[in-house]
């Protein structure tokens, strides 16, 4: 245990807490017995409170250790994070505007409240609640990987109880004041953690090169490494077989992103659309940080740092690899400092995750099937105790069941949440497809996507099923039809799921309207995509 590491830790963990119970009374509406106050932030959050929230709600504790350690394992293919979040904020800039817009008019909170109202389908917004609930729930057990990366790194290392009791320690003190101040928390937290996770690279970036020999030497030892492996995808370029796989993923993640829950809700407590266009202009700022922090996967390479090994598994848990090089190479203080940033980065995507569950659950569920009458503080009262129940649950995820199926279930979880697509973004701009065309396109995206992971195997052949999201194009069978037979070029499930849903949903929509189904009422007029902070709220004068 290095003293000096756990007590910085703990002073800026105890500083974060502190800012997390006094938030409630920040930018503070008459109550926080709304949804729209707890679970929004009143809706008006700035330019900078934006930033920082959608940053630290993007950009998470996960990112910081996983990215650098798919490069330290695989080489190039874990720098798809990079286009990914370039490219995500051209191809939301317009949607997201329409989005803010009529959310804004009629008072919707989440993306299924938008179906509702969109298709006047229960069924189709159900599944998209649905799908948001389960496609979230392992992304907040995954910041917990991130946050037990760290503890682990600094020592809490034993296996059983008393191994993860600081993990419980942080989780129950993030439930508590997440309860309290609802949205408001993370957003005043995240200005602490983007301060600090900037600080953390800049100083990582400009010393590590001049203590390790340059960059010259960094990427020859990566090189080193990568040729004496087996494994034909890795290496510091990319090769045939992964050219495919790179950019599949990084345009499907990059589709995909906007539609998580968690996405949306930073967006919908916006004060405006000015404020989400200097957003969207503003955050690519992150991908060059993520960018210079994916290096650091090769920086540990040329350093020699190797991964912590868990004392429950006795395996080396590559999640450690940038804990252990802070650790290795730099003063104690430094790397206090550096594992409270991607500790703190742990808590605010996780708090925003569970409200956007919570959000879901009490929209799309409580109120449209077990409790129609419910006022505004029954709402708010009921996403207070779901927000727990979301956190427990993925916190058991980490206590009770192996992490790795955790990260094995946030990679079904992206192929999950692509499947909302039709239904969310394009129906921002066209109602032509039919409710029920797109209820059966979802199930057809939904059943092709798990089949396809369902017949990928591990790449260390430990498990058979649901090992990644890379498919080898000769493994696709079409009712006994080989296509791509013998191909080995790799390609990401979520564009072939997405892909059959589409294909389905339109075969549908043109059987609908050859038969005259109804299409279900249109509650949103033109005008309602267009609105600022300057309209009307449909809800709060009693429109509804």
């Amino acid at each position: 245990m290095n003293w000096i590491e756990l007590t910085i830790f703990t002073a800026l963990f105890a500083l974060v807490t502190v800012m997390g119970f006094v938030a409630a009374r920040w930018q503070r509406g008459d109550t926080l017995d709304h949804l729209d106050e707890w679970g929004l932030g009143g809706r008006r959050f700035g330019s900078w409170v934006s930033w920082f929230l959608i940053g630290g709600d993007l950009y998470t504790a996960y990112t910081f250790v996983a990215v650098p350690a798919l490069m330290f394992s695989a080489g190039a293919t874990g720098f798809f994070a990079l286009p990914y979040t370039v490219i995500v904020y051209p191809l939301v800039f317009l949607p997201l505007l329409r989005l803010w817009s009529v959310s804004r008019v009629h008072g919707y909170v989440t993306p299924a409240d938008f179906v509702r109202g969109r298709h006047g389908s229960t069924l189709l917004a159900l599944l998209v609640a649905i799908t948001g609930i389960v496609a979230t729930m392992p992304y907040i057990a995954l910041q917990l990987v991130g946050l037990e990366a760290v503890l682990r790194t600094m020592g809490f290392n034993e296996s059983g109880f008393l191994g993860h009791l600081p993990l419980l320690i942080a989780f129950v003190i993030l439930a508590v004041y997440t309860y309290q101040s609802g949205l408001r928390a993370p957003a005043l937290i995240a200005f602490v953690k983007d301060v600090l996770i900037y600080v953390v690279i800049l100083v990582a970036v400009i010393y590590l090169p001049i203590k390790l020999g340059g960059w010259d030497t960094i990427f020859s030892a990566a090189d080193e490494k990568f040729r004496g492996t087996p494994a034909p995808g890795d290496g510091i370029l990319l090769n045939s077989n992964n050219q495919l796989q790179y950019a599949t993923l990084a345009l499907g993640s990059a589709l995909a992103l906007f539609l998580y829950p968690h996405s949306v809700t930073g967006v919908l407590a916006s004060r405006g659309r000015n404020v989400i266009k200097r957003n969207m202009s503003a955050l690519p700022a992150y991908s060059l940080m993520l960018g210079l922090l994916a290096l650091l996967g090769f920086m540990a390479i040329a350093a020699g740092t190797t991964p912590v090994r868990n004392q429950a598994t006795g395996k080396a848990d590559t999640s450690t690899i940038v804990p252990a090089l802070f650790d290795t190479q730099f003063p104690s203080w430094f790397a206090g400092i550096a594992f409270a940033a991607i500790g703190i980065g742990a808590l605010v995507p996780a708090a925003i995750m569970s409200i956007a569950a919570a959000n879901l659950w009490t929209r799309n569920v409580y109120k449209e099937y077990l409790h129609r009458d419910a006022t505004p503080a029954h709402e708010a009262k009921q996403a207070k105790l779901a927000s727990l129940v979301v956190k427990f649950g993925a916190l058991a995820f980490i206590l009770f069941i192996d992490p790795q199926f955790a990260i094995d279930l946030q990679l079904i979880g992206g192929v999950i949440i692509l499947q909302t697509l039709p239904a969310v973004a394009i129906a921002l701009y066209t109602r032509w497809l039919h409710r029920w065309g797109l209820i059966a396109g979802w199930a057809a995206g939904m059943a092709w996507g798990m089949y396809l992971l369902y017949i990928i195997p591990s790449a260390d052949g430990s498990r058979q099923h649901f090992g990644t999201s890379a498919l080898q194009l000769g493994k696709i069978n079409l009712f006994g039809w080989h296509p791509f037979a013998g191909s080995t070029v790799q390609i990401y499930v979520g564009v072939l799921a997405l892909a059959a849903n589409l294909v389905v949903a339109v075969l549908v929509t043109l059987v609908a309207r050859r038969m005259r189904a109804p299409s279900g009422s249109d509650a949103t007029t033109a005008a309602d995509y267009h609105a600022d902070e300057g309209s009307p709220n449909l809800r709060e004068v009693g429109v509804h």
